[in-house]
């Protein structure tokens, strides 16, 4: 089964050419998505052994994203990991979501940092409790998880859901619409080397969150 990396990137030159290299080091193709980044970001990777689609402005992380799910599909890979650039994740644990995901048999698997959420702050804190618990509720599935960016996607789950948003709602309206669409959904514990994660992303927390809460309504 052929898997790749999609990393969706914005103005992440600080931490983007560590993350690279360590997906490198895991011996699969990677696809960067630059989202239309300001600063050096797209210059510091554009001489890597990968893929660099680049956005003319800023879009969101959904956006980017959709992207990379649109050449993954045109590629012809069969899966997708998908890892933020901020350097949170363990990139070390890729073949072992990939390995849980297909013994599993999961459309889609989360790597969740479930047994960190008392390290988040405000509102990251209380929306992933909170949601992980309207996702359970909800649907019946123990996603312990609902907003982590370290996800494994296989291409038929892709090909079948239809996605409209652009920024960090997205991972949830995928989540949900596979779930509507009878695809397989799991977690899988991985803790995040950084569990908050504020001091590099760019989610706003009453914005994105208020959007996050908005798609899971939507879709319910």
């Amino acid at each position: 089964m052929a898997v790749c990396i999609l990393i969706p990137a914005y103005n992440a030159e600080k931490t983007i050419v560590p993350v690279v290299r360590e997906c490198l080091e895991q011996g699969l193709p990677l696809v960067v998505v630059d989202d239309g980044s300001i600063d050096g970001t797209a210059a510091l990777v554009s001489d890597m052994p990968l893929t660099l689609l680049r956005h003319p402005h800023n879009r969101g992380k959904g956006a980017a994203l959709k992207t990379g799910f649109v050449w993954v599909i045109e590629a012809g890979f069969d899966a997708v990991v998908s890892i933020d650039a901020d350097g949170q994740h363990d990139v070390s644990a890729i073949p072992r979501l990939i390995a849980a995901a297909q013994r599993g048999t999961w459309d889609l698997l989360i790597a969740s940092r479930h047994t960190q959420f008392i390290q988040m702050a405000g509102l990251r804190k209380f929306w992933n409790r909170f949601g992980v618990w309207c996702i359970w509720k909800r649907t019946g599935f123990e996603i312990t998880d609902s907003q982590s960016g370290f996800r494994y996607y296989t291409k038929e789950l892709l090909q079948r859901v239809s996605l409209t948003s652009d920024g960090y709602a997205l991972e949830m309206e995928v989540m949900l619409k596979a779930w509507k669409s009878g695809f397989t959904i799991g977690s899988l514990p991985i803790a995040a080397r950084v569990a908050d994660g504020r001091a590099t992303s760019h989610y706003q927390p009453v914005k994105d969150t208020f959007r996050i809460s908005m798609t899971f309504l939507r879709y319910m």
